[in-house]
This record gives C-alpha cells, structure tokens and sequence, in this order.
C-alpha cells in the first residue's frame, strides 16, 4: 500500500526536472511518483521513462497531449492509488530532512484512530537573487504537531494554504470531483479551495517540507507574465467565487476561512489589472467586483468593505496609483513574485 502518491506535471522540464525527482526518491516504496509528461516538445518524455524504468515499483511515467498544468495535476489524481496526494512542480524539490519525517507522520496517523483529510507543512520561497530566503510558516494560526477541527484555525493575511503546503486525502480529492480546467493557469488556488468544504480533520507540521523555485523570467507567476494571462487569472478567480456562492450549511469557520481566501484572490487580481495601466483591464477589475456583487451579495459585501476590499477600489487614477503602491509594499514584505 502507498502512503503517498506524488505528482509531478511536466511540460519541457528536461533542465531541471532531474532535480525534483531525485529528492522524491527516498521516499522508497511507501511512495508512488507520478511524472506527468504534458505533451513535451523536448526530453521530458525520456527522463520520465528512464525513471520509469529504473524504479518501476515507485515511479510512473504518463505521458498526454498538452493540456496545462490543471489537466496534468488531473492526470497525475487518476493515476494515483496512494491514501494521500500532492502535487510537486517539476522544478521545484522537497526537503531530505523534512520528507522522512513526514511521511512517518502519515504512517502513524493511518495506523491510529484519526484519519486526516489534509496535512500542512511549511514552504520556502526559494527565489532567483534573494539573499536570504522567505519561509511560510503557519505556527501561529494553526495548532502544532496534532489533529485539529476547523474551529482551531485562525485566519492570517498572507498566510493562506498553498498547493505547496497541502497533502491531501486522494479519497476526498476524489468525493469532491475535483477537476481542473483544461489550458488554464493560475489552477493551483482552486486544486485547494474546492476541497476545502470536505475537510474534516487537519494535522499541521511545522517543518520546511516545500522548496518552491520561483524567478525564471518564462515562469508563469512572473508578474508580468501574469498581466498577460490575467483572463485565465480572472476566469480562476470566478470560478472561486461560484464555488463560494454555491456553499450550503458550511462549518462557519471554513465559511471564514474561504472567504479570507477569496479576499485574497480578488486583491491579486485587481492589482494585476491596476498595475497593467490600461483601460481595458481596469474594465475587467471592474467587471470581476459586479460578477462577485451578482454572485452572493452578503459575500460581496463582506469582501468589499474589507480592508483588502477598499484598498483595491480607492477612487480615481490617483487612488489606483496609492493602491499599486501598497501592493508593492506587501510583495516586498511577504517575497512573493
């Protein structure tokens, strides 16, 4: 029985694809590492055969037409036999201490009486340049080394689960339907907001488990790579929102929760948008607040009048000029992008 399946979406990865799954490896045969080859124009295909090849117990190779990182982090979910899933980027890597430990955590919390839907661990922003690196760590809003309920996490700004901190239960990815959009950026924030409603049961390790690369100038969290592909960042972001306004009888902590995520979704996005300096894309800004006012009034309400809410609308050009600024100010001090 696999403990833990492991995907790895790879599209032309052959530079540095060697590196992330070498440090999966000594997982040993209580992993299963599935490389997911997106219809790769270069040597991608062939490594994840070689790998294949040599630990053919441990690895698989799936190879598909391109259909983005939402369709390849799918493919990777319907390969996977693993009590547990997570997504690991081809050139990102995990860390060689952090990974034994967690995954012993998993074998014990399988073998006792609390089953957890989802693990947390911390990342390290790992960015191109930076003298020193940024660590995002949950400690202070989530209890430490034991299973807790959604009414025993607190909600920080700039501390949102990512796909790099989460591990989820395949069973529930599975019960909530996941599916991520085909050609699509941006899916990782919908690979953990949609499951959320499910969760139960939460474990958090307060150890770097995630290296998350980040300052290639092709990489599509690049700004300005962003700015390009702000419709796939916006259609991402109503796609949160249908799933917000559609929620029922939801645990009002996780109802907190999501909201402050979403809260933080709609901040990204605007600020993508302000900070192109077209009149095009300030419609599009414009156009995504309405989407969410139609969607669930209450919500938008909540997230408009927020502090997050008024920062991203302050009026006129020089209200959008102080917006950008303060956007700026939060990158700088939280190192993303």
């Amino acid at each position: 029985m696999k403990i833990l399946s492991i995907a790895i979406p790879s599209y032309n990865s052959q530079n540095y694809m060697r590196k992330c799954i070498e440090s999966l490896l000594p997982g040993g045969e209580d992993v299963e590492i599935i490389i997911v080859d997106d219809g790769s124009k270069d040597d991608t295909a062939k490594i994840a055969d070689e790998y294949a090849a040599k630990y053919p117990t441990i690895v698989k190779a799936v190879h598909q037409e391109n259909g983005g990182h939402g369709e390849a982090v799918n493919a990777g979910l319907r390969n996977a036999t693993g009590l547990y899933f997570k997504v690991v980027d081809s050139d990102d890597w995990v860390d060689k201490d952090a990974y034994p430990k967690v995954i012993a955590t998993l074998k014990s919390l399988i073998g006792g009486p609390d089953v957890v839907d989802m693990m947390i661990c911390n990342y390290i922003y790992d960015k191109v340049g930076a003298k020193r690196k940024k660590i995002m760590q949950y400690r202070h809003q989530l209890p430490v080394g034991r299973v807790f309920r959604w009414d025993e996490v607190g909600v920080r700004t700039g501390h949102y689960i990512l796909m790099h901190s989460v591990i989820y239960r395949t069973k529930l990815l599975r019960e909530c339907k996941l599916e991520l959009p085909k050609h699509t950026f941006y899916v990782d924030n919908l690979f953990v907001f949609q499951p959320l409603p499910f969760v139960k049961k939460m474990y958090y390790m307060d150890v770097e488990l995630y290296h998350y690369f980040i300052g290639r100038e092709d990489q599509s969290v690049n700004e300005q790579v962003m700015i390009g592909r702000i419709d796939q960042q916006i259609k991402v972001n109503k796609m949160m929102i249908d799933i917000m306004a559609n929620l029922k009888g939801l645990n009002k902590h996780c109802r907190k929760y999501m909201m402050s995520y979403l809260d933080i979704i709609m901040t990204v996005s605007s600020m993508l948008l302000l900070k192109s300096g077209t009149d095009e894309n300030f419609e599009k800004k414009q156009e995504l607040w309405r989407y969410l006012k139609s969607a669930d009034m209450g919500l938008y309400w909540k997230i408009r009048h927020g502090l997050l809410g008024r920062a991203c609308n302050l009026p006129g050009k020089g209200g959008r000029s102080v917006s950008v600024a303060g956007y700026k100010l939060t990158q700088k001090f939280y190192g993303f992008n």
